[in-house]
């Protein structure tokens, strides 16, 4: 998709996009001087040199797209770069800046990575340097600025939130809202949401209940995983009425095994112990 995008260029939008291809302008190869049709920019003679630098960036620089696409247009990085990228969810001890990260979860579309407090918590900001591009819901407003402030380190990857792609598609109400309008299930970790998750690390610590801090692991993995079918399912939604949608539809991904398994009478139990908990909806 990246050698079909020309709204990556300033002054260039996703309509003028469409315009050029409709005139014959569709991968780089076809730019031609002077364009076939009128350009709201002020710089058209950069325009090639614009594009030899994005040539050149396919080979290994997602961040020279993603500086330059608006976060709805990041969609178009994924394919390109697929073998490069982590999807990441991190959980937390509460929202407020002294709360700490209690687990990491890292996909990489093959392998599954967890990083626990008080375990491995510390290995997290060099593992995490071997990819280029992350993958997150809300991870721009929460996660990685979380995880710059607490580990006091800069997260220069190219980053995909896919709530704001999935937004612009319709799909609102939180990660969990959009798995439910997308038919995705989660089993046992129905009704588990973030809140939930900080119990689930209180109980280990305090009755250091292994089962919950498996529950937990298990809510922070399926996060992680499932980022990887709405990533798939976004990107074929907003190139089904491209003109070339047939060449570049993903298949869907292959759901990996999972290391660990959430505890319905472990989740029951706190539930329980904490009835004034809710759900958010």
């Amino acid at each position: 998709m990246l050698e079909h995008t020309f709204c990556h260029i300033p002054g260039l939008g996703v309509k003028t996009e469409r315009n050029l291809w409709q005139a014959g302008v569709r991968t780089w190869d076809d730019w031609q001087q002077p364009p076939p049709i009128p350009l709201r920019t002020g710089y058209p003679a950069e325009i090639p040199g614009i594009l030899q630098a994005s040539l050149k960036a396919l080979a290994d620089d997602p961040a020279f797209f993603a500086s330059r696409l608006a976060a709805s247009e990041q969609w178009r990085i994924f394919p390109h770069f697929r073998q490069k990228t982590a999807y990441i969810d991190i959980e937390t001890t509460g929202l407020v800046i002294q709360s700490e990260i209690t687990t990491i979860a890292v996909y990489d579309g093959t392998d599954i990575y967890h990083f626990i407090n008080g375990r491995n918590l510390a290995d997290f900001p060099e593992f995490i340097q071997q990819y280029q591009v992350l993958v997150s819901y809300n991870g721009k407003s929460f996660d990685v600025p979380f995880l710059e402030r607490f580990f006091r380190i800069r997260l220069r990857q190219a980053h995909i939130d896919l709530r704001y792609i999935l937004g612009r598609l319709g799909f609102r109400g939180g990660l969990k809202g959009c798995e439910k309008q997308l038919g995705m299930d989660r089993g046992y970790l129905e009704g588990v949401d973030g809140y939930f998750a900080v119990l689930l690390w209180h109980e280990y610590e305090l009755c250091h209940d292994e089962q919950a801090l498996e529950t937990l692991l298990a809510y922070n993995i399926a996060d992680t995983v499932n980022l990887e079918r709405l990533a798939v399912e976004a990107y074929n939604r907003n190139i089904a009425t491209l003109p070339f949608a047939a060449e570049l539809t993903l298949d869907w991904p292959t759901p990996p095994s999972l290391p660990f398994q959430a505890h319905p009478d472990c989740i029951e139990r706190i539930r329980r112990k904490y009835p004034q908990y809710r759900p958010f909806s």
